[in-house]
Parts: structure tokens; C-alpha cells; sequence
């Protein structure tokens, strides 16, 4: 199996993707959404990857395209793109199953998803595992709210700012996000070197 990434502008920033190649079999295995700086980005790319920065075959130029679509405020659905999570445990895989069918423009809550998937007392384990999510954007962990409509949390650069702006992409607006964590959403990034 062969594991490459690259890099990728979109509106918000450089994001990132990885693929696995097996006997030509190419799945999308880890997105990144942008990072403080390339640097920063490739470094957690590199980090799931036994290859360097690579020329995207057409299966992850697809998937580029429509995440510069959606980043660019064109909501994209990804629910035909297959993703290799096959080394996560079931019930991750359940869960990021059920999270990527929350559609663009709506949410969802930890409980309800824990509900869905079998186990309503995992709020907080739904949590974790979306902290953890492998493909934020691919599958829409920003969609996922706290009871009450408040945001939970954000793991990806910006925390809940860049939740925020993600949601709002689509058409929901926060109301519960705290002044200390209304940020500056997207740092201007800088291309790569080379």
C-alpha cells in the first residue's frame, strides 16, 4: 500500500489530503482543513503518510475540487466519496457513517448521534471520536452541536471560530460561541515553498 499527500488552496486557506494506493485502489484516508501555516500542515500530513507530497490521482482531484467548491461557500455533499477507515474500530466507523448523513445546512447533537448509533449513553464518547475525526469536512463533525444548541467543541485550527465559519458556509448560524473565542477565522497561508 503506498500512503502520499498534498497540498491544496482553497478559499480559506491551504488545506490537505492523503491517500492510500492499493493495487490502484485509491481512497482518501486523512484531510486536513487548514493549519496556522504549510508547515504546520504538512507536518501532520507527512505524519500518516509513507510517501511525501504527491500529484493527486483523479479519485483525490475530485475530492479537491469539491472541497474548494464547499470552502469557497458552494456546500458540497461527500456521501459518494468511499473513505479507507478501515483500521477504526467499528463503532467509529458507525459514527462517522451517521455523522456524514447530517446534510449541508442542518445539525445535529452528540446525544442524538449517540442514539443513532446504538449506544445513547456515549454523548461524550461521540465527542472524542469526533475530536479525533480522520476526515473533517468529508465527514461533517462541524455539524455536530452540544445540547442546546450550543457549539460543543472544534479540534481543527481556529476551534470554534473556524466551526463557526464552517456552519455558516451552509447557512446555520451560531449563537452560543463566547466572545474570547470569536477569532480571527482564517490566517492569510502561505503557499508552499518550492
Amino acid at each position: 500500500m503506498r500512503t502520499a499527500y498534498c497540498t491544496f488552496e482553497t478559499a480559506m486557506g491551504f488545506c490537505g489530503i492523503a491517500w492510500n494506493d492499493t493495487d490502484g485502489l485509491v481512497l482518501p484516508a486523512y484531510f486536513q482543513l487548514p493549519a496556522s501555516s504549510v508547515t504546520e500542515l504538512e507536518d501532520r500530513l507527512s505524519a500518516h503518510c509513507t510517501h511525501g507530497n504527491s500529484v493527486p490521482p483523479s479519485a483525490i482531484g475530485r475530492v479537491i475540487e469539491l472541497a474548494q467548491r464547499h470552502l469557497a461557500g458552494e456546500p458540497q455533499e461527500f456521501l459518494d466519496i468511499s473513505l479507507d477507515l478501515h483500521d477504526l474500530p467499528s463503532f467509529a466507523r458507525r459514527v462517522y457513517a451517521f455523522t456524514r448523513r447530517v446534510p449541508a445546512g442542518e445539525t445535529t447533537t452528540y446525544g442524538e448521534l449517540a442514539r443513532v448509533a446504538g449506544n445513547p449513553g456515549a454523548a461524550r464518547a461521540i465527542g472524542v471520536l469526533l475530536a479525533r475525526n480522520p476526515m473533517p469536512l468529508i465527514i461533517p463533525c462541524h455539524r455536530v452541536l452540544a445540547a442546546g444548541g450550543k457549539p460543543g467543541g472544534f479540534s481543527a485550527h481556529g476551534g470554534l471560530s473556524t466551526k463557526s465559519r464552517m456552519l455558516e458556509l451552509e447557512g446555520v448560524h451560531l449563537h452560543h460561541l463566547p466572545e474570547d473565542q470569536q477569532l480571527e477565522l482564517w490566517p492569510v497561508a502561505q503557499p508552499p515553498a518550492g
